[in-house]
């Protein structure tokens, strides 16, 4: 059983909580998450099993969509609402400056990564020393924020709720923490859902009640997006015999052996296929001195 399930995280349990559940429902080992989701979060955690697992880091790099609460006045040690208390403010602000500091985000920005990650320095998680009150020099990582939008702000709760479309590795608990330094009477997270990873969309993911119901009625390769289904966007090739044991055998094969090879550039990705119509891997067209175009194998699935 090879493939993608979209799962609806619940709130309360860790990402590799579902990761044990999923491998105790399915009785497979190969399996693994695309994307930690903080315990204290709920949405989109897309679980690859089987051969999938080949394919986890490629799916952990796209871009995610979060729906948050950010809690103004208020800060913690975590930069949620699951940590100590640090500071409290009076929130005297208007909509105007509030939005004017959300939208300042959008855009290509630096980012400190919390004390409280996973992120490891000289062998230890940060998480690890921030529990034992060490804090840490962290360097700021270049994220990205494609669009960031206010949907609403509930001057009776001083809470502001925001929709992120973001790249890879940004944190949502710091993005609120830093809108809260910008308006100046600080903040911290107070809710956050993934609705979107990659093309996996919240409305489209089981909970693990459903999960576990297919597994005892051995419907779970019915909740399963295969391997191949990921990447309808690359183009597809179909190889003959003789090709896919060059493939196989982990040799770069010439362009000109392959048949339906019309629109192949350089950097080109491609989805190939033998003649059975199996997904044999992804491979990328390359250039080499001789000028000739090869393919270059990315990733097996053979």
């Amino acid at each position: 059983m090879d493939g993608v399930i979209n799962i609806l995280k619940p709130s309360g349990m860790t990402s590799h909580d579902v990761v044990s559940f999923i491998r105790k429902c399915t009785h497979i080992k190969k399996v693994g998450h695309t994307g930690t989701l903080d315990p204290g979060a709920a949405g989109v955690l897309p679980i690859c099993i089987g051969k999938a697992t080949k394919v986890a880091d490629m799916l952990s790099g796209q871009d995610k969509q979060y729906r948050a609460e950010l809690k103004l006045g208020i800060t913690t040690d975590t930069q949620d609402s699951f940590g100590q208390i640090i500071s409290e403010q009076k929130v005297i602000i208007s909509r105007e400056i509030i939005e004017e500091s959300v939208y300042s985000f959008k855009g290509t920005i630096e980012q400190v990564p919390p004390m409280y990650s996973a992120i490891k320095v000289k062998g230890q998680k940060l998480y690890e020393l921030a529990r034992k009150g060490v804090e840490v020099k962290r360097e700021p990582r270049q994220i990205k924020i494609y669009d960031i939008k206010v949907l609403n702000i509930d001057f009776d709760n001083n809470t502001v709720l925001l929709d992120v479309q973001c790249s890879k590795g940004t944190y949502i608990r710091t993005l609120c923490f830093d809108i809260g330094e910008k308006i100046g009477c600080g903040a911290h997270m107070s809710f956050l859902l993934r609705t979107r990873s990659g093309n996996f969309t919240l409305d489209q993911a089981i909970t693990i009640e459903e999960l576990e119901r297919c597994a005892k009625e051995n419907k779970l390769n019915n909740l399963l997006t295969p391997v191949d289904k990921l990447f309808c966007d690359f183009p597809f090739i179909t190889v003959n015999s003789n090709v896919e044991k060059k493939i196989v055998n982990g040799n770069q094969v010439s362009v000109d052996l392959i048949e339906n090879k019309s629109g192949l550039r350089k950097g080109t990705i491609c989805r190939i296929y033998n003649g059975r119509g199996v997904f044999l891997c992804l491979s990328q067209v390359v250039q080499k001195l001789d000028n000739g175009l090869y393919l270059k194998l990315l990733k097996s699935f053979f």
